[in-house]
Formats: C-alpha cells, sequence, structure tokens
C-alpha cells in the first residue's frame, strides 16, 4: 500500500472522500447502521436527496457512511475530516489544535473539538488480558503538570497528575489516569489487564510488592541503586514509552487538563500500539481510526 499524502483524491474532494470511507468501512458490504443487516439496501438518487444517501430494505431506515459516526451531522466537510485522522495518525508525538486550525483552514474551536472526536475513534476496547503467553509485561507510572492541589510539605509527584501504564513487552500498552499511585489504585488495574501467567516487570516502588506476588514472576530493578538491567529484567520499554508521551505533552500540547488528560494518553496508546515496529505503517493506522468511528459520538457539551 503506498504512502498516504494529503494531495491524494480523498483528502481534497468530499465527494471522493465519501467513496474512500466507505470502502474502508464497507469493505465486506455496506451494513445499516440502524438493524445491522448486510448488503440489503438501495440507493437514493436524484436532486432530492443528498449524495451518499441509502435507504434500509428490511427497516427501512435511511443511512450515509458517517451516520453513527464520530463524523455524524458535522458541518465539516468529509475530506477534512479526513485530513485530521491522517494527521493525528501519523504524527508520533501528536499535534496541536492550534497546528491542525492552521493547517486545515478552520477555527481553533472546531480544530480542538475535530482532534478529541478523533481521540474517541482512538479509544480502542482492550482486548483480553497482557502476557497470556508468559511474556514480560512492564509496569510504571509516570507524573505531569500540576493540580494546584500540593499540600504542605508534600514531596514527589503529589500534586502532579498521575498516569501509571503496563506494557508487554514487544507488544500492547494500556495507560490509565489514577487519582493517586498506590497498592489500592494501581493493584486493581495490574489484576484486570495482566494475566497471571505474565512475568511482571516494575521498579522498586512498594505499591507492586504484593500484588507482584499473584503472577508469574515478579521481576523487580532497583533505580535507586542505579540498576535499570538486570538480564532481561527491566522497566525500560515501558519508560521509553513515557518519553514519547512527555516530548508530546510538553512539546507539542504544552498545557493538558486532567479532565482531559485520559484522551491523551489513549490518544499516544493507539500510535505505540500500532507503530512501524509492529508493521502497521501510515496509511493502515490511519484506516484502523477509520475502522473505530462507529458508535464514539462526542458532542461538544460532552
Amino acid at each position: 500500500m503506498a504512502e498516504a499524502i494529503l494531495n491524494q483524491p480523498h483528502f481534497q474532494d468530499p465527494d471522493a472522500a465519501r467513496d474512500f470511507l466507505e470502502s474502508v468501512r464497507w469493505a465486506n458490504g455496506v451494513v445499516c447502521p440502524h438493524c445491522g443487516v448486510i448488503d440489503k439496501f438501495y440507493k437514493l438518487v436524484g436532486a432530492a436527496h443528498r449524495p451518499g444517501l441509502y435507504k434500509c430494505s428490511e427497516c427501512r431506515e435511511q443511512f450515509s457512511v458517517t451516520v453513527g459516526t464520530v463524523f455524524e451531522s458535522s458541518k465539516i466537510k468529509l475530506h477534512i475530516w479526513l485530513q485530521a485522522c491522517h494527521l493525528m495518525s501519523a504524527s508520533k508525538k501528536g499535534i496541536s489544535s492550534k497546528q491542525l486550525e492552521r493547517m486545515l483552514g478552520v477555527s481553533y474551536k472546531t480544530a480542538w473539538f475535530m482532534s478529541h472526536r478523533i481521540r474517541e475513534a482512538m479509544n480502542v476496547a482492550p482486548s483480553g488480558q497482557l502476557g497470556g503467553s508468559g511474556s514480560p509485561v512492564e509496569v510504571d507510572e509516570t507524573f505531569w503538570g500540576n493540580t494546584g492541589k500540593q499540600a504542605k510539605g508534600a514531596r514527589g509527584g503529589d500534586h502532579k497528575m498521575k498516569i501509571v501504564s503496563l506494557v508487554e513487552r514487544n507488544g500492547e500498552k494500556r495507560s490509565y489516569h489514577v487519582a493517586d499511585v498506590t497498592a489500592k489504585t494501581v493493584a486493581p488495574i495490574l489484576r484486570a489487564q495482566i494475566d497471571k501467567k505474565a512475568r511482571l516487570m516494575t521498579d522498586e516502588a512498594a505499591i507492586y510488592t504484593k500484588v507482584g506476588r499473584e503472577f508469574a514472576e515478579h521481576g523487580v530493578v532497583s533505580h535507586g541503586k542505579g540498576e535499570y538491567t538486570r538480564g532481561d529484567v527491566t522497566s525500560n520499554t515501558v519508560e521509553s514509552s513515557f518519553a514519547i508521551l512527555k516530548r508530546g505533552l510538553y512539546g507539542t500540547f504544552h498545557s493538558v487538563s486532567e479532565q482531559h488528560l485520559q484522551r491523551y494518553a489513549t490518544e499516544f496508546d493507539f500510535r505505540w500500539n500500532n507503530r512501524q515496529a509492529l508493521g502497521v505503517n501510515d496509511v493502515q493506522r490511519t484506516a484502523k481510526v477509520l475502522m473505530n468511528i462507529e458508535g464514539k459520538r462526542l458532542t461538544y457539551r460532552a
């Protein structure tokens, strides 16, 4: 598959964009978003109907390829939406709403809303647990920004926003914004997301000590003693993923509120889980976003 560039027809023309989106979403047949029936439809043509409108032969409802998706009822032309999806999918450290505003020729408010809708499409539900084959799963926490709630005498990252990430080595990453980094908040995430057969890899933080006993192995590296790897026991992979996230938060977005932090973390997880090293290029990554736009409609108020 050729690399996508923004001068291709589906990035320049709304009709070509609709045809492209239909080819991605309906590769195995046209699906009615109302009743789910496949390939039982007829196309509505003529001056009375907008382009790309269909009618289901079963439930008799009208629909288009954008019904029930993040693009539904949007006044933004579809080829502009596809440009935004590609830019967000191809930008390793993310792309700011201000940059989208300039590149797409829309208002900042529109660019901000579009980017959050696309982040919803990047939110892919986890499938199964990590490390089920007994592979290493690295876990670590990182801190971002300032909540403005620093108590007198607080140290470390107490006053910062917290993210805990789980990375299966050579595999998937899952990140969670948590209120506090404690055994009480972190252990349930590990139990829910990591298979008991996995080899858990963490640093020496006490929050992992008790829950670590529940897995096939708990490998610990002592950062306090200058240890970062011992054989294949390391948390370097998850820390490398944090480096990309932090470069994006600091260098691209500059300011991310606690309200939206999970969405940004999920965006970076999506690109990590569909990265070039796993054989996914920019075109395929964008297609994965478009395959996940259904049922992710997000209102501005939300």
